[in-house]
């Protein structure tokens, strides 16, 4: 019999060997950690350790709820090594183009290829800290610190940048901003949890509402203000590249608590409030909307807008009038911002109003009606946390068919078992490393619900081709999302997102698009050395791993929680650090 401490037994080798390798891994996963932390050579040191140790294969560990599938070896002749593409594609960000409302690039102009990160590629700083600063290496890009240097939007500091939390609406700071608003809404309760930001800047706005619990998606257009919302993503803030312009927001009707704009240029009063009628559209019964900057405080700053009174005062009338059409109650002025609130039951309005003959938003061309509420019971509606749990109104009234209350809770039951078994084999999922997250098929939002914490946020995706539209639900719990067809690019710049969850992606895309295209735009908005977690049958992943071989990504498969006879399987994946100027052999046209 082996004494204790006998090193003679193979199981005891294996464990201490084991038990080497981890260690050294994370000695070298810190080591690189800091030196791609905004102050070394990432590129150097990552050549180090690649050339020491695979650190980002998960080791053959005996787990008590899963194993190797057995289904990890792809031969390398089967392998299609997929180039990288040109350096001139570091920032390539399909579907987007300044001189165009959202279009994506025929199959013919589409790139096959892997979008190389900058040289000296930083791993960006763990929040709150990537809140005020942002590797310069990561979005070299200087443009906002002269155009809006009075304004405390963004400083350049050595190698980093640095965000002082101001605005162009807020030059004190985001945070006594904030304090003006929490004055005349219920900021501080949990009754506003979700936000639009529109033309968002660098999004200070939705970076210190964190503090109050309140996740803010922030958009915000690709044009002269180069890098906005690559900037909000580095620093770790929701934010997409959009506009409000012909077409729908990609979002549920009722769906944000509140929506804001400061100064974000957008023409309220035009084509027949149009835009405003979009925003009661997203917006909950009771929900708020802010507007600060013109026309609101006038009498005050038409002069510094080099504006006619005459002027000024139309406009701010426009936006009333529409407002009222849309029975929204003015709340309070408050200096240079205006707050008006929806009506809890926006049916007992009793004005003349055009009424939109559909709520749904998918790609749909905007027009100036009202849209209906959806069934939300807003007398009833509940603060964040404790709405993150219980059965959304959406639900518990039938409005989704085939999703009853029992199925709610079920999935909800279900997706926290499959994360704590990600937390078993992935030991730094909480740790604060991955704060950017992505759920590309997200249901009900069971798994950003189960992952909650202040350290991260998830974009929860529903596809356009779901069988059930279930965005709404996801808002209702108080987590943001947005409707999207993975068969095209995603509205974000490359690398910003650090961990992605795919359960049942590409059973739901089989037939439908081509799996290399979506696995190539996840490598585009994957940051290096970021992580992706699939869930799907096991010979859909086998297919998915073949492909993944060739785009420098290391995988591991393991069995289901519930043990090797369940087809569905899961596979981890880890994006290899890898910069512009390293194995390109594709050009520009």
């Amino acid at each position: 019999m082996a004494t204790k401490g006998n090193t003679g037994d193979p199981r005891t080798r294996s464990s201490i060997s084991i038990f080497i390798v981890v260690g050294l891994c994370f000695f070298f996963y810190i080591l690189g950690a800091w030196q791609r932390s905004g102050f070394g050579k990432g590129d150097t040191i990552a050549q180090v350790v690649t050339k020491q140790m695979d650190c980002s294969i998960l080791p053959d560990l005996n787990y008590e709820t899963s194993g190797d599938a057995g289904t990890n070896d792809v031969s390398p002749l089967d392998v299609k090594e997929i180039p990288s593409c040109d350096d001139a594609y570091i920032d390539y960000t399909p579907c987007q183009d300044q001189m165009r409302e959202r279009h994506c690039p025929p199959e013919s102009e589409k790139l096959h290829c892997l979008i190389p990160a900058p040289k000296g590629y930083a791993t960006p700083f763990p929040w709150p800290k990537s809140r005020d600063y942002v590797p310069y290496a990561n979005a070299p890009y200087k443009s906002l610190t002269v155009e809006k240097a009075v304004q405390n939007w963004i400083i350049y500091e050595g190698n980093v940048f640095r965000f002082p939390g101001g605005g162009t609406q807020f030059p004190h700071g985001a945070d006594t901003y904030i304090d003006q608003l929490a004055a005349a809404i219920p900021i501080d309760n949990g009754m506003v949890r979700t936000a639009l930001d529109t033309g968002c800047g660098v999004a200070s706005l939705g970076a210190y509402l964190f503090k109050k619990n309140v996740l803010t998606m922030s958009f915000a257009p690709r044009d002269s203000h180069e890098a906005q919302v690559q900037f909000a993503l580095e620093r770790g803030v929701p934010a997409v590249i959009g506009v409000l312009g012909t077409i729908k927001l990609p979002y549920p009707s009722g769906a944000f608590d509140m929506a804001h704009c400061s100064r974000c240029l957008i023409p309220w009063g035009a084509n027949d409030g149009m835009y405003m009628m979009e925003v009661d559209r997203v917006l909950r019964p009771g929900g708020y909307w802010l507007l600060s900057g013109p026309p609101i405080n006038w009498r005050t700053h038409y002069q510094a807008w080099n504006r006619t009174k005459e002027d000024l005062e139309a406009e701010q009338n426009k936006i009333e009038e529409i407002a009222r059409l849309l029975c929204w109650e003015k709340k309070d002025e408050l200096g240079d911002i205006g707050i008006w609130q929806k009506r809890l039951d926006p049916s007992s309005c009793t004005e003349q109003r055009t009424m939109c003959e559909s709520s749904d938003p998918e790609y749909q061309k905007m027009e100036p009606c009202v849209t209906g509420s959806p069934k939300i019971d807003g007398s009833e509606w509940k603060p964040f946390p404790e709405r993150l749990k219980a059965v959304p109104f959406r639900v518990s009234s039938g409005a989704i068919p085939g999703v009853s209350p029992k199925e709610y809770l079920e999935d909800s039951r279900t997706w926290k078992k499959h994360v704590n078994a990600y937390r078993r084999i992935n030991k730094i999922l909480d740790s604060g490393r991955y704060r950017n997250i992505m759920d590309m098929n997200a249901g009900m939002g069971g798994f950003a619900a189960a992952l909650e914490s202040s350290k991260l946020w998830v974009m929860n995706v529903v596809p356009t081709i779901a069988e059930k539209n279930t965005l709404g639900v996801v808002f209702e719990r108080g987590l943001i999302g947005i409707y999207h067809d993975w068969c095209e690019a995603f509205s974000t710049y490359p690398r910003t997102y650090d961990l992605i969850h795919a359960n049942g992606l590409f059973s739901l895309y089989k037939d439908k698009c081509s799996m290399e295209d979506i696995l190539l735009e996840m490598d585009r908005i994957l940051r290096p050395e970021g992580t992706v977690i699939f869930r799907d049958h096991v010979d859909v992943l086998v297919k998915v791993k073949k492909t993944v071989s060739g785009m420098r990504w290391n995988t591991k498969m393991v069995d289901h929680e519930d043990g090797p006879l369940v087809p569905e399987k899961v596979m981890f994946a880890v994006k290899q650090y890898w910069v512009a100027g390293q194995q390109n052999v594709t050009k520009t046209n």
